[in-house]
């Protein structure tokens, strides 16, 4: 288990942390053995499929709404790809409606995919809180709901209104980021968290990376950057000069909650003269777009990521809907967690357990 302690920061827009040593006391011994165990298993590549054997057979003619938070959020966007391969699969028809990464534009964007009465809703990387009015019309029309990324814990949730929330375990991708910085640095960093805070999916990340962090004595927090998703292309770049600037050496290690964040700080890395191979070595908190691969695999400022199986979980999220229209239980599957490198990754763009197209099929099937 990773303990927490407390971690004092102070603000300028975003929160940064203190000026501090990033040498610590005599690093963790006991704690980066066991990070350098559990990133091990992590980075196995042949992972068999666990999930659901059975289910029940496609319903026909079924169309879904997914209604993303933001299109321009890759693990957004790559799981609505998913959507629309499981769907040729199934016959079914998606339509995808981009809320613009603005709570009005998300709630505006969900309000129209309850005026168009599909069978099913997805709410792909927002808060169906934030969304309660339009939430309560989906339930007064009894059209199930699917999140990705919607609340903090996966399966099924009757407080959320979803029928279940598809997702890989928060605590394991938190913990296992914060234990490949710790095996990573020898028990020795001085680590940036960057984050977005008005996603409460994406905070609950970053609070338990910080925590997981905080395991290890020889492991400081410098800063932790508030960027929200669709202001990362701008503001990224200016809070990484800042940081460059302010910790200079003492930068050794990054952990985003998303891989974007890494792509948007690579000018200001460039500016600065910093190798592409690091330090800082960067680690994505998920989600594992094809881009965030392609800067790992050509080591430019991203030396790992947690990847979300995306496309697996656009199967997944159609399964799920399948069971509701059936009258069934959600399934209940989680799926693993992953650690992607430049040594495991062989060239590969995205990351997903061999065997669901074939699993999923075969419970299709009937």
């Amino acid at each position: 288990m990773l303990a927490a302690t407390a971690l004092a920061g102070c603000e300028r827009g975003s929160s940064h942390g203190p000026d501090v040593s990033t040498t610590g006391p005599s690093g963790c011994p006991a704690v980066q053995a066991g990070a350098e165990a559990a990133v091990t298993r992590a980075e196995r590549t042949h992972v068999p499929w666990n999930g659901p054997a059975g289910g029940p057979a496609a319903v026909p003619g079924k169309a879904i709404v997914y209604v993303a938070q933001t299109m321009t959020n890759p693990g957004v966007a790559g799981v609505a790809q998913g959507v629309r391969e499981a769907a040729g699969v199934l016959g079914w028809r998606v339509r995808v409606i981009d809320g613009g990464g603005t709570p009005t534009g998300i709630q505006a964007a969900l309000s129209e995919a309850v005026t168009l009465r599909p069978s099913g809703i997805v709410v792909g990387g927002f808060d169906p809180a934030s969304t309660s009015q339009q939430m309560a019309r989906a339930a007064a029309a009894r059209i199930p709901v699917v999140g990705w990324h919607a609340v903090a814990s996966p399966g099924p949730g009757a407080h959320s209104g979803l029928f279940t929330n598809v997702t890989t375990d928060v605590g394991d991708v938190a913990a296992i980021s914060a234990q490949w910085v710790i095996a990573r640095s020898h028990g020795h960093a001085g680590v940036v968290v960057f984050t977005d805070a008005s996603i409460p999916f994406a905070a609950h990340k970053s609070e338990l990376i910080k925590k997981g962090l905080a395991a290890c004595p020889g492991v400081r927090l410098l800063a932790y950057e508030n960027i929200p998703i669709p202001d990362a292309s701008t503001r990224t770049p200016r809070e990484v000069s800042f940081l460059l600037s302010r910790f200079g050496s003492r930068w050794t290690h990054s952990v985003a909650i998303n891989d974007l964040y890494f792509a948007d700080a690579a000018p200001a890395f460039r500016a600065a003269g910093r190798k592409g191979s690091g330090p800082p070595f960067n680690i994505g908190a998920g989600d594992g777009d094809p881009s965030a691969f392609q800067r790992i695999d050509g080591r430019q400022y991203q030396a790992a990521t947690v990847p979300e199986p995306l496309t697996l979980q656009g199967w997944q999220i159609l399964d799920e809907f399948n069971r509701a229209f059936s009258g069934r239980p959600a399934s209940g599957y989680v799926p693993p967690v992953h650690v992607s490198t430049a040594d495991n990754s062989a060239g590969a763009t995205t990351w997903d357990p061999s065997g669901y197209r074939e699993a999923y099929r075969r419970i299709w099937r009937g």
